[in-house]
């Protein structure tokens, strides 16, 4: 046994000095970069560098999943509230003053690449015309009239999306919503068999846009503080954020969770509201909130060690999922940035460049950090606040009939006999939206249906009704063109169907 521990012990203090050597390495490789900055950017490259090296330093010293899978628990009871619980309190006459103390911020950093497009993914349109941002700003400008109050967006982007959104926000100049942005950090990617970062200096145009990223939406917390913004909102009063991605067409301002935390029944307020919903099996990625340690936790998929992944995934074991729909206190922020004292699990992002050279990246995600604040809370909200867009296939669901667009607002229709989605899977021809758009002369009434796939070279005619459970496989080589005005119901489609204009 001594023998062992010697070794072990030899074998930890090897270690620490090959963690010693890759940190100095790290160091050195990043003053060569920040040499390269030109005067005009060089504070703002420090600041970028200097967190990516806590980030750096951290991966370092962590080994292996970050949760002990033992001590993972149900969360409490009164831990998780049920929506209609929240909802059944009503609402106080003064509503106008809560909503002034409020600041909706949308995570803006995101490309459309996954859906074929370039630029920012705030920018594709969803819904007659109207783009994410336009849908935003129509929600907030709705609640601003409505209730005579000064409800301000603020848009975290990335260098990504920064110039391209920031030219587009002039078409609201007259709105009646300030729009603020800031920028989230720019951290250099890693090569992935010498851990040193592949950018030779800080420019991130031309062959270097492929040297950075930002560090996913878990940065919000620092470069919120670092950019003043959080300083000022609290100046002007305002006491929460209420936090989402920018492509969940659910998350809007719900007036119930606000007066909830301005106003607790218990008279203790809490810090950090998480808004979860009910897992259904096409949810088994999303993080879930557990108990640890005493703490509400979420735990992502990337974090259970491996052979608890299938019960991680499983519906009947972790009910509920995190929408990224997050109600924050301001005043918490600041405490918390200020003492160093945000904690969030690293996420290694592997990529691989074009050229092929494999690379990570470290990312934290902002609903990590829930364990970090005090007194937090989820609440189990209807599913409807959870509509992100992430391809074409969840862009047919928000163009169809089975929502209507109000203020910014969708909707689910009425006249949808059951409150659930189809599950819609369009194959790899309708992955971009040029070609989904292409393929579709109008958007089908969907409001019957429950299934759809679709695979290979398909068209959809004008006026063309789907119902129940449809499948259109057109196989390689053959084409299938549904003609216009037709009604197929619990219908299975292949081969070849070409209509000829007569």
């Amino acid at each position: 046994d001594f023998s062992k521990a010697m070794s072990q012990a030899g074998t930890s203090q090897f270690q620490e000095v090959i963690r010693q050597e890759l940190e100095y390495s790290m160091k050195v490789e990043l003053d060569k970069i920040l040499a390269t900055a030109p005067s005009n950017e060089l504070e703002h490259a420090k600041k970028d560098l200097e967190g990516f090296k806590k980030l750096f330093h951290r991966f370092l010293q962590e080994k292996g999943p970050s949760v002990d899978w033992g001590k993972i628990q149900r969360p409490p009871e009164d831990s998780i509230q049920p929506y209609e619980k929240i909802k059944a309190r009503g609402l106080p006459d003064n509503i106008a003053s809560v909503l002034n103390k409020l600041v909706v911020v949308k995570l803006n950093g995101g490309l459309g690449t996954s859906m074929g497009c370039k630029g920012p993914k705030s920018l594709i349109g969803v819904r007659n015309e109207n783009t994410f941002l336009d849908l935003t700003v129509q929600q907030i400008e709705h609640l601003n009239k409505s209730y005579n109050t000064d409800v301000p967006l603020v848009l975290m982007n990335s260098f990504n999306t920064d110039d391209d959104t920031k030219k587009i926000l002039q078409k609201y100049s007259h709105s009646r919503v300030k729009i603020y942005t800031f920028n989230q950090s720019r951290y250099p990617r890693i090569n992935k068999e010498t851990l040193l970062p592949i950018a030779k200096d800080v420019s991130y145009s031309g062959e270097n846009t492929e040297c950075w990223y930002p560090p996913g939406h878990g940065d919000i917390y620092a470069s919120f503080y670092n950019s003043g913004l959080l300083d000022n909102l609290i100046g002007e009063g305002k006491e929460y954020i209420f936090v989402s991605n920018i492509d969940n067409l659910g998350a809007t301002v719900d007036l119930y969770i606000l007066n909830h935390l301005m106003n607790p029944p218990n008279g203790k307020r809490c810090e950090f509201v998480m808004e979860v919903t009910n897992k259904t099996r096409a949810d088994v990625k999303g993080g879930t909130l557990t108990q640890y340690e005493n703490k509400l936790r979420l735990v992502e998929i990337a974090q259970v060690p491996k052979p608890h992944v299938d019960e991680f995934k499983s519906v009947s074991k972790f009910k509920i999922f995190n929408t990224n729909n997050l109600w924050i206190a301001l005043s918490a922020i600041k405490r918390l940035q200020e003492k160093n004292a945000i904690d969030m699990e690293i996420i290694v992002n592997p990529k691989t460049l074009d050229g092929g050279l494999n690379v990570i990246q470290l990312e934290t995600a902002v609903g990590a950090a829930i364990k970090s604040f005090e007194n937090s809370l989820g609440i189990n909200v209807p599913r409807s606040r959870f509509l992100p867009v992430k391809t074409t296939s969840d862009l047919l669901l928000v163009m169809s009939n089975l929502y209507s667009l109000n203020a910014g607002s969708l909707t689910m229709s009425e006249k949808r006999e059951f409150p659930t989605v189809p599950l819609v899977k369009l194959g790899s021809s309708f992955t971009k939206v040029q070609d989904y758009l292409r393929r579709f002369e109008s958007i089908p009434d969907m409001l019957e249906l429950d299934h759809l796939t679709v695979s290979g070279d398909v068209t959809f005619g004008k006026n063309v009704s789907l119902k129940g459970t449809v499948i259109i496989i057109a196989n390689h080589g053959d084409r299938i063109d549904i003609p216009a005005g037709a009604l197929l119901e619990n219908k299975i489609v292949s081969g070849n169907l070409r209509i000829l204009d007569h």
